[in-house]
């Protein structure tokens, strides 16, 4: 029989496995600006694997609060830790959810936690009402901070088929003068997963519309520019 959730769980687990010679080089990687337990990532799985053994997950209307005792937590593994707890019960994520996932992105905010939840889980929101999606979407390409508008260019990444085109088009469009090596890198991979799926539509893109170097390179990485 399961325990009640409870995040001291894997707190201790985490700590149990600190290694200060493996912290030094992983804090480096993220430019120094998180500290590090030292804990890789096939290793960090295995003991969230024995957490979720372990224990009961989170009763829904509990879960942000139980993702935020890990999250506010200094070591950037946790940050880790609470993003595979919303990503174990992302079928409770409802269009109610875009504020809280907002201060997700935006509290300690660098590109992997970005990453991490932007495509997967507000991407999975937005599906939910592409109306209403769309105009959060476009606040957020809108907003005043480069992380918030990184995620709404990457909230499509995983659609396929299912991307809205004209939203990716004009997102990109209102960040393409970006000098954000952030935004750039984004606009480039989106465009480059879409490609997958449509690369005449990327092709055509770029070659009517003006994209930074980076942003151009990276979309067409995969089809050419011919």
């Amino acid at each position: 029989m399961k325990k009640p959730w409870d995040p001291k769980g894997i707190i201790e687990k985490f700590e149990a496995h600190r290694n200060e010679a493996q912290a030094g080089p992983m804090e480096a990687y993220m430019k120094h600006h998180f500290p590090f337990l030292g804990i890789k990532s096939p290793l960090r799985k295995e003991l969230m694997r024995e957490q979720f053994a372990e224990y009961d997950l989170p009763v829904p209307d509990e879960l942000f609060n139980e993702a935020w005792k890990l999250y506010n937590l200094p070591e950037r593994e946790y940050q880790y830790a609470a993003i595979v707890l919303i990503e174990k019960m992302r079928k409770h994520l409802t269009i109610d959810d875009y504020s809280i996932l907002r201060e997700f992105i935006e509290t300690k905010a660098w590109w992997d936690s970005v990453d991490s939840i932007a495509p997967t889980f507000v991407g999975h929101i937005v599906k939910k009402d592409r109306a209403l999606g769309e105009r959060m979407m476009w606040e957020w390409a809108n907003a005043d901070n480069l992380w918030v508008n990184r995620s709404a260019i990457l909230h499509q990444l995983k659609y396929k088929a299912e991307t809205d085109t004209d939203l990716l088009f004009k997102m990109i469009r209102r960040h393409a003068d970006s000098q954000e090596f952030f935004i750039q890198k984004a606009i480039g991979w989106a465009l480059r997963e879409y490609a997958k799926t449509n690369p005449h539509a990327v092709k055509t893109f770029a070659q009517e519309n003006t994209l930074k170097p980076l942003s151009r390179r990276e979309a067409l990485k995969h089809i050419g520019n011919n």
